[in-house]
């Protein structure tokens, strides 16, 4: 891979409305021009969930162009993808398309907080903290020198930074 090399990145749960679309934009903020990020969904509801256009715009995140779109736009001809990232155990479940490009797959899977019933504040707290838990992660993604590692070595990275969670960090 070259070094100079602008990665193509896939962020996939069911509904495209909340923990994909947030991770687009997290990455979009931390991509230095290294990375391209899309998201998309197996069952897209639709439309963005009010709350994390909320969350989003609070955290100083452009939302203009934003919506839920099913992954069938990045299985057909479209931009070669490096890698896809499934963020809801569910997607992760599912068959996924021939990605382009054969990209490197990992899940990063984390709470849904659109189906989460209780509170407003204690929704709030939860898309919160799902918000930092991907920009935990992908803050490790980003700094990774992935030209200068290998296939194998790549992916074991990749799978670990799936299982950091928010309080694993905060430990560090």
């Amino acid at each position: 891979m070259m070094p100079d090399k602008v990665y193509n990145v896939l962020f996939l749960c069911t509904g495209n409305s909340a923990r994909s679309i947030m991770a687009e934009c997290i990455l979009r903020r931390w991509s230095n021009g290294r990375f391209n990020a899309f998201s998309a969904g197996s069952m897209p509801r639709g439309f963005v969930d009010p709350h994390t256009l909320d969350l989003l715009k609070r955290l100083h995140h452009r939302t203009d162009g934003l919506r839920s779109k099913g992954w069938d736009e990045f299985a057909r001809p479209s931009p070669d993808l490096d890698f896809v990232f499934t963020v809801c155990d569910k997607a992760a479940g599912e068959a996924c398309p021939i990605w382009p490009g054969q990209p490197m797959t990992a899940h990063w899977g984390v709470d849904d907080p659109v189906h989460f019933e209780g509170s407003d504040e204690a929704r709030a707290k939860l898309f919160q903290r799902v918000y930092f838990e991907l920009d935990n992660r992908i803050k490790i993604f980003t700094n990774l020198r992935i030209e200068k590692l290998d296939r194998l070595t790549l992916k074991r990275r990749l799978d670990e930074i799936g299982a950091v969670h928010l309080a694993d960090a905060e430990t560090r």
